[in-house]
């Protein structure tokens, strides 16, 4: 046997080597690779097989039968030594993501426990409100107004609407803001007409007389403000206050205290308010649960997160609550004009959400502001609300008449 010499150690680059063949001189195992590169004096092979390389050398020409063993060195501790490297920072990245998906979890907890108590917190003062009516009523949605009419032009100013148009000045945007504010006070005592034609007058004053050039885009940015902050909720004070034939037929008017109004404090304009304010929220909470649930068609692009599958289920929790309180309250007296009533709270309210919702896409913006924890703005509480007392008093001023309460 001619003599050769075995070296153990550690793959080499097989790109390395030229030539690729197989051994000729002992069976290889499935996954062995043989690569050989002739020289003068000796033959050199490299042997792959498995975790080990084996270098071999068959020497030409010495004489003897000699077995030398160069070097042995195994690549297995090395290997071991690179695995457990790698385990402890697969490890660690797996312990932070773990960290990361922690974090996430408790702080969307901590953002579901603000809203259920800040939610629960605003539907008891708004049922309180709703209940007093009066310059009680008014004040408070005077406040909803303020508070509403300064985060729209808070949107109109932002980087992403402000852009392709010239803003208001901030002056008349703070006017029109209390202007905003004083047209449910000025609704309750002097009607509505009197409110719009004296807003309008002062607000298109404030923008003429600003310095520099007025500008179209400005008019109507603070006028549709005018209109959507302003002239849309006053329609809940004609609702609530100005609806004012007492629901003789309500079982709860029959037992109310003498001392917070008795019967005489049940009117229509009170039953109809609840109604709309209590379909509106079931409205809210059914499409929520059914898009959680059953969500896989967008509604539309403005809000990609409402689906087809939760409006149709809100519009079966809102029909249901309407009809259901339509037996408690004794009004309206027909089915279908309970129908009819759970159709256009929740068609308002919906309209409502998706205007809000293209206003704050186009200021590239989330929430309208951040004045209710858990909540976000004010807009983003009441925009269901905005158009859906419009509808409430003119189908109830104007409808219900006609085929009978």
């Amino acid at each position: 046997m001619a003599p050769f010499v075995r070296i153990e150690a550690i793959k080499p680059n097989p790109l390395s080597l030229a030539t690729l063949c197989a051994c000729p001189c002992r069976p290889c195992a499935k996954n062995t690779l043989v690569l050989t590169r002739p020289l003068s004096k000796f033959n050199l092979g490299l042997l792959l097989h498995g975790p080990r390389s084996v270098v071999r050398m068959r020497l030409r020409g010495v004489s003897g039968r000699r077995r030398i063993v160069a070097a042995v060195a195994r690549a297995e501790p090395d290997q071991v030594g690179e695995s457990d490297a790698d385990q402890e920072v697969d490890k660690g990245h797996q312990s932070s993501q773990q960290g990361e998906t922690d974090m996430e979890t408790q702080q969307k907890a901590s953002q579901l426990r603000k809203r259920i108590v800040f939610g629960l917190g605003i539907g008891i003062s708004v049922g309180g409100v709703v209940l007093a009516g009066g310059w009680v009523f008014t004040v408070a949605l005077a406040s909803a107004v303020f508070a509403g009419s300064r985060e729209y032009f808070e949107l109109v100013r932002s980087r992403g609407i402000a852009a392709g148009m010239t803003p208001p000045p901030r002056y008349v945007s703070r006017v029109c803001s209390v202007i905003c504010a004083l047209m449910p006070i000025l609704t309750l005592y002097f009607g509505l007409d009197f409110s719009v034609t004296s807003a309008a007058f002062l607000v298109a004053i404030a923008l003429l007389l600003q310095r520099g050039n007025p500008r179209f885009s400005q008019l109507s940015s603070t006028i549709f403000g005018l209109f959507y902050c302003g002239y849309l909720p006053c329609f809940w004070v004609k609702l609530r206050c100005g609806l004012a034939a007492p629901a003789l037929h309500t079982r709860l008017g029959a037992a109310w205290p003498i001392l917070l109004g008795g019967q005489a404090h049940w009117t229509v304009g009170l039953v109809a308010a609840l109604t709309s304010i209590s379909s509106i929220i079931a409205a809210d909470t059914y499409a929520f649960l059914g898009g959680k649930a059953f969500g896989r068609t967008p509604l539309t692009s403005i809000s990609p997160k409402k689906t087809w599958e939760g409006t149709v289920v809100g519009l079966g929790g809102c029909i249901a609550t309407s009809v259901i309180l339509s037996k408690i309250f004794c009004w309206p007296s027909s089915l279908l004009s309970a129908i009819a009533l759970g159709f256009l709270n929740f068609f308002g309210s919906v309209f409502g959400d998706l205007t809000e919702s293209m206003i704050k896409r186009d200021a590239g913006v989330k929430d309208s502001g951040s004045l209710i924890p858990g909540h976000g703005g004010i807009l983003d509480r009441v925009d269901s609300y905005i158009f859906t007392g419009a509808l409430m008093y003119s189908f109830v001023k104007t409808i219900l008449p006609l085929y009978g309460v």
